[in-house]
């Protein structure tokens, strides 16, 4: 595992192509948008996020999974201001299961509030619980990011870890926040009672640059239980979706299902999928594709988890 750390203002990587990063500049040229601040939020949405700093100050000091998404962003800016940047440390994990954009989102995230960011390179694949791809995977691989993170965190001497999780996360199945439990991980939002409404509320409020992302998992989430995460297949789908955002299509997920690829967008999208379907089609057999198919269900979360019922 190798460590990169940096700090201060966003650059993103030469190397990225910009297409890859199209969401993070989009969210800075939003036209006309809505400021809100604390005092127009509700006051539940207010005295959760009371005992969230509360949480947090009785931490002292906090190691934070950042992912680049709306959730870890926001328990970056409330440890910030809680305990101040010196006493906050962010680490996002880097490797293939991990997009270059969330990485880019996460050093935004970490400039924006002035905070030290730590990259771990994570070699999840050396791991056959993780490579073989069984259905509880995110179990295994949350406990090796995090105990990382704890060895981490450990070493800087910082009270505690802490992961975004949320009230809505336990509406699904999540073997990872088994892991978080053995290992001792906290989770502040989780622990004040937040959902993701109440999140992004909080996150625009506070001026998070995030605050509307569509969120993300990782990009084994493509991947249909059984079948082994390849390195050539994660990046075939990081490639996929990268084409699919560059469409104009924000929130999708490209399934990986061997030579087929299932696409999912919002339902509200599928006249613009249908209208590009001759370019998406094109570009995604070029990647390898035989089949190109447009899921009718729609947009969704955790849609490989439906298998398991």
């Amino acid at each position: 595992m190798r460590f990169f750390v940096s700090a201060g203002g966003f650059v993103p990587p030469a190397t990225t192509p910009p297409s890859r990063l199209c969401y993070t500049f989009r969210m800075n040229s939003l036209p006309n948008e809505q400021k809100i601040t604390s005092e127009d939020l509700p006051t539940e949405t207010r005295e959760k996020r009371e005992r969230c700093c509360a949480i947090l100050r009785e931490i002292g000091s906090v190691a934070i999974g950042v992912s680049g998404g709306v959730d870890s962003s926001l328990l970056l800016a409330l440890a910030v201001e809680t305990l101040g940047p010196e006493n906050v440390l962010g680490v996002t994990a880097t490797g293939l299961f991990h997009a270059a954009e969330e990485t880019a989102l996460a050093r935004q995230i970490a400039g924006q509030f002035g905070v030290e960011l730590v990259e771990m390179d994570i070699a999840a694949l050396d791991d056959p619980n993780i490579l073989s791809n069984p259905p509880d995977r995110c179990y295994h691989c949350k406990r090796y990011i995090f105990s990382q993170l704890q060895a981490l965190a450990t070493e800087r001497e910082m009270g505690a870890i802490a992961s975004g999780s949320n009230v809505d996360d336990q509406s699904d199945y999540r073997p990872g926040a088994r892991a978080e439990s053995e290992l001792g991980v906290r989770r502040p939002l989780l622990e004040a009672g937040l959902g993701k409404a109440e999140i992004r509320a909080l996150a625009h409020a506070m001026g998070v640059a995030v605050w509307d992302r569509p969120s993300k998992a990782c990009l084994a989430s493509r991947v249909p239980y059984g079948q082994p995460l390849l390195p050539e297949v994660l990046a075939r789908i990081e490639r996929g979706e990268a084409i699919l955002v560059e469409m104009g299509f924000v929130a999708c997920r490209l399934r990986d299902h061997d030579t087929l690829a299932r696409i999912e967008v919002e339902v509200e999208d599928f006249p613009r999928a249908m209208a590009l379907r001759e370019q998406i089609v094109t570009r995604l057999e070029a990647l390898g594709y035989t089949y190109v198919t447009l899921d009718l269900k729609g947009l969704r979360t955790g849609a490989m988890n439906e298998t398991l019922t």
